[in-house]
């Protein structure tokens, strides 16, 4: 007898069957099972939020699997062992429901189990402490789906009859890129306001250099804008020149810094992107595969615990570990006196879990480094060094702050410096921030003041006084937002929950809402003309309040204190009222408020004080937007008669021109003389050398042209990155062991570095103008051959190979190739076992378009050469089959065999199998 433990994933199945043993058959869900239909009536408010589930032929297949492992087994128990999480709580609940649906219950005990970490001590000992399902999470869960496909469903129809061209809308999605969009919007109505700063330079009595700001003027403390122009910042700087100075006095405090707590699901996010410059998706992808396991020695171990969390404690065993390690590594002045215990700020927050963590302190990142990938690397640091870090010794900064004042008492000036007198956690982390100028160079100072130190002073020393400088400064607007910064605003508000904000983000890419430049949203036209329509007409359901509001009932729902089908009723019969406000709405009516929305944005005010709606083309029409079949556009007011037409301003997501923007001239390459310049094709932004002309044939040649990477700013293109990207590849250097050359160059999916039958793609952080020969050999330490050539056939000494390709290895002969079997490692396959799998599985290339139609010369024809192929008989069998009468057929044949698709290939099975986080469906 086996009792069965079903989980997500196959890798966290794998792991978990060698901590259980033989007694246990642990099966993968693969992420949910079924889910609603996407179609109208998948959720029906009239017969109290009814919904119909529905299983694709996967979802089927495993609950399948695991009916027929109860049954096999004689299984008393089954075990349902999904995430630790609504989402999770939702999986174990639909396996159930269609488990029974089959019968195959019948006498089997159904236990939920959760788990942290994936450790055998954890694993054991969620066996011996099952519970049963959590009805109110499942509740939320139900509630959360309902509302996410009611808006879907409901409000994006809408938007493509009022608004042609938009995509779709969504609950938590629609908020967000309102955020978006509304930083845009008050990004260009910032005007800038002027200011100055006057600063002297002063040498102590002993000649210690410092700097002094001037703070007061005539008595009086200066305010920001108090020094508004020149004329007013040199009257100061002649009034500080023109003194006498004294230090009036010396302020020295020391303060704390405490560490930051250890990582939630979007804390975590927010330090990556800052850090490590990985966007969410990505974050989450790394983090589930060290949560899911490494093949550590031989055996598969659980790095840090489950990664959708919004709590920042830890439990005691944990705490306990890292107060030893720290005590043993760092010595016992950097460890506090008792624990530190942490609660969490954020609105909303559950703290059912603990927070991110490493499942065993003394797996420092050193030790599992060469067991991981570079960017598994990187994020295990982060987080390793995060939760050591939050229980250790406060830091402690020396703060200075000297007064000078000028013996006529006009003028006074402070010199301020800030040292680290016991670093503390410092020694381990540093909390990161928007700027990465810090992270990038080590530079303490960059943080802030740390490092910046002043000579010592007394009351009553006369300084020197040397040059006196003012400066001119400019108010900058609002920053527009980074991943990790709209994470955590939307984690202020209480908006949606942690573990679906990748989803979201990426969603908004994906419907060409907004794209990412410099590592910051910009909203595109699509996505602002989508806000301004919402806003104008259902701004309830877009407001940030509103959706924090319904976001606490779905809590109370989680928490059993709420009626989930009630908070769908009060929902449900304000949003119908709306939607239903809407049916009479003209596309007229829709023009004018999109076009007093977002005038400002499309018509700017231009310098010369023309106006800029006047049509250039007949000058007499007023310009405005207009929308079509595709979408919207700028249109002339009198049209027809004028038929001047210009798409809207910004390019359009896919890298069409949008615009009227042509060529930009960088300058003239120093080499060839030709101009360079950088333009915008089908496939984005490039930089092009010269212009297409003829060879001495009279042929059309083309000119050389080189993409820009991913990240590069457009608009700070100088001529030398330019020439440097036309120019690639990039010699780096001599690899200092081998002698062999490594080089860097830009290829079909982006950057990458190449070494001999060695290649690895570039992380989001690195230049590929400048990365040097450490993180060079840091990048391809991990790096797997693309090819390795195995020896010669036996039949005609022509090389037989093993290459990695897109959908995994496989052994090639001349044109012959045959993928290699699932969980088989190239680098351990033989040159006998490829010519065997060859000769078994091998199948013929397609010959390469533009080829030389004319076929090799054949040898004389034998019987083998003359045989039917089996491809050419399937039509006559399908003909057979179709013949026959459909009596013999069984009656009750399901319609839906006929659009069965056909069977997936190993390599997209294995593709599909890798994907657990189809859980990310429907998260508003």
């Amino acid at each position: 007898m086996t009792d069965v433990v079903v989980v997500e994933s196959p890798a966290k199945a794998k792991t978990i069957n060698k901590y259980l043993g033989s007694d246990y058959t642990v099966l993968a869900s693969f992420g949910h099972v079924r889910d609603l239909p996407a179609k109208d009536g998948s959720v029906r408010p009239e017969e109290d939020f009814a919904m119909d589930w529905s299983s694709e032929d996967r979802g089927e297949k495993q609950v399948r699997e695991i009916a027929q492992a109860l049954k096999a087994g004689h299984a008393k128990r089954l075990y349902l062992a999904t995430d630790p999480d609504r989402e999770g709580e939702a999986i174990s609940w639909h396996v159930r429901q269609m488990l029974e649906g089959r019968r195959a219950l019948k006498g089997v005990e159904v236990h939920r189990i959760t788990f942290n970490e994936i450790t055998k001590r954890a694993i054991q000992h969620a066996i011996e402490h099952p519970r049963d399902l959590d009805v109110p999470l499942i509740d939320a869960y139900l509630a959360r789906r309902a509302l996410d496909y009611l808006v879907g469903f409901t409000l994006s129809p809408v938007l493509w009859r009022k608004l042609p061209g938009s995509r779709s809308a969504g609950r938590v999605q629609s908020v967000a890129l309102r955020l978006i969009t509304d930083r845009e919007a008050e990004i260009e109505v910032f005007k800038p306001r002027e200011y100055w700063s006057v600063e002297a330079a002063f040498r102590t009595p002993t000649g210690a250099p410092f700097n002094a700001r001037l703070t007061h003027l005539e008595g009086r403390k200066l305010d920001g804008f108090d020094l508004p122009n020149e004329a007013a910042a040199a009257r100061a700087k002649a009034l500080v020149e023109g003194g006498s100075f004294t230090v009036s006095a010396v302020e020295k405090k020391r303060t704390k810094r405490n560490p930051p707590p250890p990582f939630t699901t979007s804390t975590l996010q927010q330090e990556s992107s800052r850090k490590l410059g990985f966007g969410a998706q990505a974050t989450m992808r790394l983090a589930q595969q060290l949560y899911e396991g490494v093949d550590i020695g031989g055996e598969t171990v659980g790095l840090i615990t489950y990664m959708r969390t919004d709590g920042v404690q830890m439990a005691q065993e944990a705490i306990t570990g890292i107060r030893d390690h720290v005590k043993s590594a760092f010595g016992p002045d950097y460890l506090p006196a008792a624990p530190r215990e942490y609660s969490s700020k954020a609105k909303n927050a559950q703290e059912a879990h603990e927070a991110v963590r490493p499942t065993d302190v003394t797996r420092t990142p050193q030790e599992v480094a060469r067991y991981l990938n570079p960017d598994q690397r990187r994020l295990y640091d982060l987080v390793w060094k995060r939760a050591v870090a939050s229980q250790m010794q406060s830091a402690e900064m020396d703060q200075t702050a000297v007064d000078i004042d000028d013996a006529a008492g006009k003028a006074r000036l402070r010199a301020t410096g800030q040292v680290v007198a016991f670093d503390g956690y410092l020694k381990l982390y540093r909390e990161g921030s928007d700027d990465r100028r810090a992270e990038e160079t080590g530079d303490a100072a960059a943080e802030g003041e740390d490092g910046r130190t002043l000579p010592p002073m007394a009351e009553g020393d006369a300084p020197k006084r040397g040059e006196v400088t003012a400066s001119q400064h400019f108010t900058q607007p609002p920053p527009r937002y980074s991943e990790a910064s709209l994470v955590k605003k939307m984690e202020e508000l209480g908006i949606g929950r942690p573990s679906t904000y990748a989803s979201i983000l990426q969603t908004l890419q994906d419907r060409e809402y907004v794209r990412i430049e410099q590592r910051r949203f910009i909203p595109e036209d699509r996505g602002r003309l989508v806000t301004a329509f919402l806003v104008s007409f259902f701004e309830r359901y877009v407001d940030t309040n509103f959706t924090a509001a319904l976001e606490e009932k779905l809590d109370d729902i989680s928490g059993g204190r709420a009626e989930w089908r009630e908070v769908m009723r009060d929902f449900w019969n304000h949003f119908r009222e709306a939607v239903d406000a809407t049916k009479d709405l003209k596309i007229s009516d829709v023009i004018d408020a999109l076009d007093e929305d977002l005038g400002p944005h499309f018509f700017p005010a231009n310098e010369g004080g023309t106006d800029p709606r006047l049509c250039p083309n007949c000058h007499a029409g007023r310009l405005g937007l207009r929308l079509g079949r595709t979408g919207a556009f700028i249109g002339c007011s009198n049209y027809p008669e004028c038929r001047y037409t210009r798409p809207l301003a910004v390019p359009s997501a896919d890298g069409e021109d949008a615009g009227n923007e042509g060529p930009r001239s960088l300058g003239t390459d120093p080499a060839t003389g030709q101009e360079v310049s950088m333009r915008r094709g089908p496939y984005g932004l490039y930089v092009q050398l010269g212009e297409p002309g003829t060879d001495e044939k009279g042929k059309p040649t083309k000119p050389r042209r080189a993409s820009l990477p991913r990240g590069m700013d457009p608009e700070t293109l100088t001529l030398e990155r330019a020439v440097a990207l036309l120019n690639m590849p990039r010699i780096i250097g001599l690899h200092p062991e081998t002698g062999e050359e490594i080089t860097a160059n830009l290829g079909r999916f982006g950057p990458y570095l190449k070494m001999g039958a060695l290649s690895q793609s570039l992380t989001p952080g690195d230049d590929i103008l400048s990365v040097g020969m450490n993180r060079a050999m840091e990048l391809l330490a991990n790096a797997k051959p693309r090819g390795i050539t195995l020896g010669v056939h036996p039949k005609d000494g022509a090389a037989v190979e093993v290459k990695r390709g897109r959908f995994g290895p496989f052994a090639q002969h001349g044109q012959t190739v045959a993928s290699l079997p699932r969980g088989v490692e190239m680098e351990s396959f033989t040159l006998d076992q490829a010519v065997a799998l060859l000769a078994e599985k091998g199948k013929i290339l397609p010959a390469k378009k533009g080829a030389a139609r004319k076929a090799p010369a054949r040898k004389a024809a034998s019987a083998k050469d003359d045989a039917p192929k089996p491809a050419k008989a399937a039509p006559k069998a399908a003909a057979a089959r179709a013949a026959k009468p459909a009596a013999s057929k069984p009656a009750a044949a399901k319609p839906a065999a006929a659009k069965k698709a056909p069977a997936k290939k190993p390599a997209a099975k294995a593709k599909a199998a890798a994907k657990p986080a189809s859980r990310a469906k429907g998260t508003g």
